[in-house]
């Protein structure tokens, strides 16, 4: 492997720390599933600084690391539901936005072209704010200090993210097949 390839190697492996979150999950193992949270979380950091100072970006990795972590939310977001520790309205919010996405990513690619993966502001924020949520409600399950009022505000401020960044998806990518469509004809 050439080192060049180091940052998506990390992303690969981030992906399979999502069994270990989840496992620690299922096992109300709160303590555990942060330890783990917070090596994917470093792992995250450390790709993206790999690939930005020794210019190791590549379109694999700019697909892989956004994979990654959406994959480790998604399934804690899963997990969390099942665990009953947050609501399954929010869980359905999340999904049917990244689903969404997906497919409409997918219909650009095949019909209009090269479909690359750029998250806007809105939704690094939505991304930065469900990890902020999964790690307040572990850490407030695992009997930490934290008050059940931030829980609950938190969910509606994921809710509100992901509404404005599944809505920004649209808008922009709309407007980009728009574009496409008018120059075609």
């Amino acid at each position: 492997m050439e080192l060049s390839q180091l940052p998506n190697a990390i992303s690969i492996i981030r992906m399979f720390l999502v069994v270990p979150v989840v496992w620690s999950l299922l096992q109300l193992e709160f303590g555990a599933a942060l330890a783990w949270f917070a090596v994917a979380g470093i792992s995250d950091g450390l790709d993206g600084f790999l690939a930005k100072h020794y210019g190791w970006q590549s379109r694999l990795g700019s697909i892989l690391d956004p994979l990654a972590d959406k994959l480790l939310l998604v399934c804690s977001f899963i997990t969390l539901t099942w665990l009953e520790l947050i609501p399954l309205w929010l869980l359905l919010a999340v999904l049917i936005r990244d689903v969404l996405i997906v497919i409409g990513g997918v219909i650009f690619h095949y019909t209009l072209g090269r479909f690359d993966m750029q998250p806007s502001r809105i939704s690094k924020l939505n991304t930065v704010i469900q990890i902020v949520f999964v790690l307040a409600v572990v850490f407030y399950h695992g009997d930490f200090a934290f008050t059940p009022w931030l829980i609950e505000a938190l969910a509606y401020i994921v809710l509100t993210t992901t509404v404005l960044s599944g809505l920004d998806y649209i808008l922009v990518w709309g407007k980009r097949a728009c574009n496409i469509l008018q120059k075609k004809t």
